[in-house]
């Protein structure tokens, strides 16, 4: 049965109703949102999201292209708050009866939402990255620069298992999720993740390589936040791929109930470990059960104060579990791991562990991120009175152009004073000698009529000079203009935690090196067959190296 992908793994070309959108209102603000066309709200205009920047209806939402600006509506909180009253009075008078009345009374069509005067957001899709800034937080997260090394040096592919214990909030299980999606089971042909095909050719494409399905198994501890966890999977369409196990992962393990014997669960590839104590749960992923002498080792590295004595002349004991022993382990392939620890004291407890359990390459990596923040910087006097730019001069020529003209514009007033000043001492004078003095017209309105007198070659002022930069700026591309630039941020942020890193290889048993023998002893027969029906009676010996070459 075909059921509609994640908005994680698929998202589509546009929004759909009753699924996750995300509003952005900046670059580290953002909102997630279940779409609903419903009309069952407070509001006339539908389910509404109130935020700093506007109110945005579902309707102005739903089937949108990802990335479009959405402008803020005018909603009518009036109403709203006047229904909120009548509900609250009619409640306190006659009980549940009046609430299916509001309900009957409220369900209608919606009210077209008007767009404001100001306000707007960025409708996008939900990913991993966006997820992680906006998801709801109940333990410590793990930032977009942590899993996405992780993931890279645990060389997650697609089809691959996963084991995460210390679920928390989630954002590694979906980052987790998208790297090892590789389509979805279908319930009547697979089993714990592996295809098995059937049908009229099921004998036929059995005797092929089976496809492996990628999942994540996710071990929490804390109920409720699994619970929660469950929720929002469920919600996000990510069920299928992966499974919540709410477990105790230091005494029960990561084994989980499979139908299939020859294809256990998990049948990890993979091993994020986000845990408080990681070393104590190392002893559940090995591929045998561990000698009496490395869960003594173990110990000792979680009481460091009561070592236990470890005789080397003894044979080390194995380890009888009260359960038979099941590896959680992929027997096929080496197994990467990665421990998620805040101090140096828990690295160092399990780079101890990881010793005494066989594992190997073990290194440790702490990741310090610093934003770089890339723009346009416009500079110039030309940009006087705009917000995002520099109005200071850019030139030499510039400045000295504008220290000429306000130079000028000095001169010419100081100019207008002085010649001010003296037409007025020369009619007191006139006064004194008792002549009648005559006011021209052009001393009482001035030159052009309102009070000011124009001079000509004046240079402009600085509200003549705003007033040329608005209209410059109806013909302006800013966009495409200034300097391209990149700025990094002042400080480093905190410190998240430390990578702890190592591979554990596969067994290899005196089958496994017989098999590679005659693997490898037929390669040299297939290469020097060919090459010997292109050149008849070579001896093997002297050209089977020029036969490599030429297979190659």
């Amino acid at each position: 049965m075909a059921t509609s992908p994640s908005p994680f793994l698929d998202p589509g070309t546009h929004s759909a109703p009753n699924s996750l959108g995300i509003l952005q209102l900046k670059r580290d603000h953002l909102i997630p949102t279940v779409l609903s066309p419903s009309t069952n709200s407070d509001y006339a205009e539908g389910k509404v999201e109130n935020t700093r920047f506007g109110s945005y209806p579902h309707s102005t939402l739903l089937n949108q292209p990802w990335g479009t600006q959405i402008l803020a509506s005018v909603v009518d909180t009036g109403s709203r708050g006047a229904k909120s009253k009548k509900r609250k009075r009619e409640v306190d008078e006659e009980g549940q009866r009046t609430l299916t009345h509001e309900t009957d009374e409220t369900s209608g069509d919606l009210v077209k939402a008007a767009t404001a005067s100001s306000g707007f957001a960025h409708l996008i899709p939900p990913s991993p990255e966006t997820w992680t800034l906006c998801l709801p937080h109940r333990t410590q997260v793990v930032y977009t620069p942590d899993y996405s090394y992780i993931l890279q040096r645990l060389k997650v592919r697609p089809g691959d298992h996963i084991i995460e214990a210390g679920a928390g909030s989630g954002s590694f299980t979906h980052a987790a999720v998208r790297a090892v999606f590789s389509g979805y089971l279908e319930e009547a042909t697979t089993t714990n993740g592996v295809e098995h095909p059937g049908g009229e050719h099921g004998d036929v494409a059995a005797k092929k390589r089976k496809k492996r399905h990628g999942q994540v198994y996710s071990f929490e501890f804390h109920e409720k936040r699994a619970n929660q966890l469950q929720n929002e999977i469920g919600e996000h369409g990510l069920d299928r791929l992966v499974t919540i196990t709410n477990r105790d992962v230091y005494q029960d393990g990561f084994c989980i109930p499979s139908d299939s014997e020859m294809e256990p669960a998990p049948d990890a590839d993979a091993i994020f470990l986000d845990l408080p104590a990681p070393w104590l749960a190392l002893k559940h992923l090995t591929r045998s059960p561990p000698s009496s002498a490395a869960l003594k080792s173990v110990a000792s590295v979680s009481d460091p104060s009561t070592p236990a004595a470890i005789d080397s002349t003894s044979t080390p004991q194995l380890y009888i579990p009260l359960k038979p022993f099941r590896s959680p382990l992929n027997p096929k392939s080496a197994i990467r791991i990665c421990t998620f620890s805040p101090c140096i004291e828990q690295v160092t407890k399990t780079v101890s562990a990881l010793r005494s359990l066989g594992w190997l390459e073990i290194d440790m990596v702490e990741i310090l991120s610093k934003r770089l923040e890339v723009r346009r910087e416009r500079i110039g006097l030309q940009e006087e009175g705009l917000r995002g730019a520099n109005p200071s001069a850019a030139t030499v020529k510039e400045a000295v152009q504008r220290l000429r003209d306000v130079e000028d514009r000095a001169k010419i007033f100081h100019g207008l004073q002085k010649e001010k000043q003296e037409k007025i001492m020369r009619r007191a004078e006139a006064k004194k000698r008792g002549e009648k003095v005559v006011q021209s017209k052009e001393d009482k309105t001035g030159a052009d009529g309102d009070g000011k007198k124009r001079v000509e070659g004046l240079p402009p002022s600085k509200h003549d000079r705003l007033e040329q930069v608005k209209k410059d700026l109806a013909t302006r591309e800013l966009f495409k203009e200034g300097r391209l630039i990149h700025r990094t941020e002042p400080e480093l942020k905190t410190h998240t935690s430390y990578l702890v890193f190592a591979v554990l290889p596969r067994e290899w048993s005196r089958d496994d090196e017989e098999k590679a023998k005659l693997n490898a002893m037929g390669w040299r027969v297939a290469i020097f067959e060919l090459y010997a029906h292109k050149q008849k009676s070579i001896p093997f010996s002297e050209n089977i190296s020029s036969g490599k070459k030429e297979l190659e």
